[in-house]
């Protein structure tokens, strides 16, 4: 009795402490592999061993985003609940308050396959959710394709509107058509805004105050593509629908270059003239949500009701707009990239008088606080001004995995897609643990294993060999051996042509085993290749 008290005793430490072990690994793995990727364009990847690994990241744009903001009248204002998914973004719809959370995609190293995109465009549409895409190829088309949007797959070179970059002694490099800039407004077609107002620069009180109307700031980017909008045909039934606006464009100038010739006249280079940068689709939405407080003494204000809200998407053609390199002047500064570029065509005073880059922050944050609609006057204004109640995630699952982290991120994938409750998430990862555990402890001990050697069933031995088939089976041997000397698979070495398959053998009594169709072997003569085939492959 006493010895059953034991083991049992002993089979629960053995499970707690598994359970544990299992718990602190589920905590520490997706972070480890996460991070262990040597990977670009991720909020969660710091320094690096090169420039490019340290400044194409988007770790102080997570930071900023992250920190507390002076409030006017004293006091700060909590900055945004920032998070990441590496599984999926295919659960977005089921995130709390969707009209409240922003989706960023950034330099997607993985396609965005249908269903993804799918679930993106209701998380947009119906859900009022917020999304930022910003891609230099054509991995994020199958999502931009539902919105009429098309990302070229080649770089984007404009004669007209590039900057130059410096070297430590202040001497410009050869000038790169493929550094262009850009001036963007935040909500407004720069197709048909005023001359007056294409030609005001956003003030630092407008900038502090995120009122960034009728005017306009510079953008940089590093190597952007191209995106061209086309109407759908609801856009032809149903105009008011959705509101489409081009925030930045190239000049009339630019072209895509297909064929890697850097040449404007190059016939295989599109150049349609109205290549855009920037693109902000808008959609009203309803969603439910605390309204906001009504005047008067006899109001009374419901819990949740329905209210008004819009689902934005925006569409950015250069990934590199958002990393650590232009985000922040003082970064951009340490690569040779200046506030000012007025030594090339005056770069954008021509279009801006005065204005100056201070880092593409000062644009992006303006567009993601007004995205967010912190101006809903639907709202409640309890959290309308709290950002803590505005989630932005990164997308951190379009980074390309490695083998080791492959298979960890593929099945995170899979158990968030059975649930998208964190708490019920964990259990199940947990359970499935806990019952190989179990099923490797009921497994009896080897000394109490036991054979039974049982003369009735003898009558089931194998049959014999049929002698006609002893030729075909040492032929198959052969060409495993050959197969896995040269690592091939059985399709690969299937496609070679004898000649080649000769030349490996290289040896002639095998090389007319393998092709010969008219010698007959004796029984004592294959016994005789199969122990050439044996050591065939071996050093001598």
């Amino acid at each position: 009795m006493s010895e059953n008290s034991d083991d049992s005793e002993r089979f629960n430490r053995i499970v707690v402490s598994s359970m544990a072990v299992t718990g602190v690994l589920l905590l520490i793995l997706p972070m480890f592999f996460v991070l262990s990727n040597e990977t670009y364009y991720s909020a969660y990847v710091d320094g690096g061993q090169t420039d490019e690994q340290k400044f194409a990241q988007l770790s102080t744009m997570r930071s900023d985003l992250m920190e507390d903001l002076p409030r006017d009248g004293g006091g700060t204002n909590l900055g945004y609940d920032v998070a990441n998914t590496v599984s999926t973004p295919m659960l977005v719809n089921d995130w709390r308050d969707p009209h409240r959370s922003m989706l960023v995609i950034v330099g997607p190293e993985k396609p965005i396959d249908q269903t993804e995109a799918r679930a993106i465009f209701d998380f947009v549409t119906k859900s009022g959710g917020k999304v930022i895409v910003a891609s230099e190829n054509s991995n994020a088309n199958e999502l931009a394709s539902m919105f009429g949007v098309t990302f070229f797959d080649d770089p984007l070179h404009d004669q007209n509107q590039h900057f130059l970059v410096y070297n430590d002694d202040g001497v410009p490099y050869t000038p790169s058509w493929r550094n262009v800039w850009s001036a963007a407004t935040i909500s407004q077609d720069v197709r048909n805004m005023q001359p007056a107002y294409l030609s005001q620069v956003c003030t630092e009180g407008q900038i502090r105050n995120n009122l960034m109307t009728n005017c306009r700031l510079p953008l940089m980017f590093r190597s952007p593509t191209g995106m061209k909008f086309e109407a759908t045909d609801r856009d032809e039934l149903d105009p008011s629908h959705r509101s489409v606006k081009i925030l930045a464009e190239a000049s009339e100038g630019a072209f895509i270059d297909v064929a890697d010739s850097q040449d404007a006249g190059d016939y295989r280079n599109p150049a349609p003239g109205d290549l855009a940068l920037v693109i902000r689709i808008d959609y009203p939405v309803t969603a439910f949500d605390k309204p906001q407080e009504k005047q008067g003494g006899f109001a009374v204000t419901s819990e949740v009701a329905e209210v008004g809200v819009t689902g934005s998407i925006t569409f950015v053609s250069d990934d590199e707009a958002f990393s650590n390199m232009l985000w922040d002047l003082e970064q951009a500064q340490t690569q040779g990239i200046r506030s000012s570029c007025d030594t090339v065509n005056s770069c954008w005073l021509d279009e801006i008088p005065e204005g100056q880059w201070n880092g593409n922050s000062n644009y992006f944050s303006a567009l993601i606080y007004d995205m967010m609609e912190h101006r809903n006057p639907e709202l409640s204004s309890s959290f309308r001004d709290d950002k803590s109640q505005y989630q932005i995630v990164f997308d951190e699952s379009r980074h390309s995995t490695g083998r080791l982290s492959a298979p960890f991120v593929e099945t995170m994938g899979t158990v968030v897609l059975l649930t998208s409750n964190p708490f019920l998430k964990w259990l199940v990862v947990l359970n499935v643990g806990l019952l190989l555990l179990v099923s490797m402890m009921v497994v009896p001990q080897k000394e109490n294993w036991r054979h039974v050697f049982d003369l009735t069933r003898f009558k089931e031995r194998p049959g014999k060999l049929d002698p006609s088939t002893y030729r075909e089976r040492v032929q198959q041997a052969l060409f495993t051996k050959i197969r896995v000397h040269y690592d091939l698979t059985r399709d690969q070495l299937a496609l070679k042509p004898p000649s080649e398959v000769q030349d490996m053998i290289n040896d002639p009594k095998l090389v007319e085993l393998a092709y010969s169709q008219s010698r007959v072997y004796q029984s004592q003569e294959l016994r005789q290749l199969m122990i050439a085939i044996r050591k065939w492959g071996k050093p001598n």
